[in-house]
């Protein structure tokens, strides 16, 4: 199976701020150096995530509640645990780097025209020679 057929947590995310979904993306990714590099390391990310699940399934499998206790060994589940601590700090490396990437890249959308909630008074009236703005007072 392909890298760019492997999901990744990051898909979505990678898909909103490009504006394509992953597969449109790969196509893409000759011409522009900033989302090839999103790509690659997506590429790492879906990898390094499947490594998790494998180990996370290995784990269960061997301490299943069917299991007979005498099958469960040591050794094996303590290099499980090595293999799962690689595999997580990778896991968070590569979603650290990703994140300043894609924090990095614009919005595929247009900007937006600025609207004012308050209207705005686009005319004034200017007074004529022999009006004024007061009036004289009654009973004067």
């Amino acid at each position: 199976m392909s890298v760019r057929t492997k999901p990744s947590s990051q898909d979505d995310r990678l898909a909103e701020v490009f504006g394509a979904p992953v597969d449109q993306l790969y196509q893409a990714a000759d011409t522009d150096t900033r989302l090839r590099n999103a790509l690659e390391l997506r590429s790492h990310l879906a990898l390094t995530e499947e490594q998790v699940d494998r180990v996370r399934d290995r784990v269960h499998a061997r301490s299943a509640p069917d299991r007979s206790m005498d099958e469960l060994s040591e050794d094996e589940l303590r290099m499980d645990t090595y293999w799962m601590e690689a595999a997580l700090t990778t896991r968070r490396s590569y979603l650290t780097a990703l994140d300043e990437v894609l924090s990095a890249e614009p919005s595929p959308e247009p900007p937006r025209p600025v609207t004012f909630a308050q209207p705005v008074i686009t005319a004034r009236m200017i007074p004529t020679s022999g009006e004024t703005t007061a009036r004289p007072a009654r009973g004067r």
